[in-house]
């Protein structure tokens, strides 16, 4: 995946989350979870994407 391609989503997600916790009212507990949620979605998605962790295919939600 190109380095351009990383940046861009990176940026975007970051956008949205700002766009969220701007024009979104919402509990400040609740914010902060969002936050992290994302942020942790967002290092795991990273992590893969540069091969330090295995494939999550194989990962099963039950």
């Amino acid at each position: 995946m190109p380095i351009l391609t990383i940046i861009i989503v990176i940026v975007l997600v970051g956008l949205a989350l700002w766009f969220v916790d701007t024009y979104i009212p919402m509990n400040a507990a609740v914010k902060r979870i969002l936050q992290a949620v994302v942020v942790l979605v967002l290092i795991i998605w990273l992590l893969q994407v540069f091969g330090v962790l295995g494939s999550l295919n194989n990962v099963r939600i039950k």
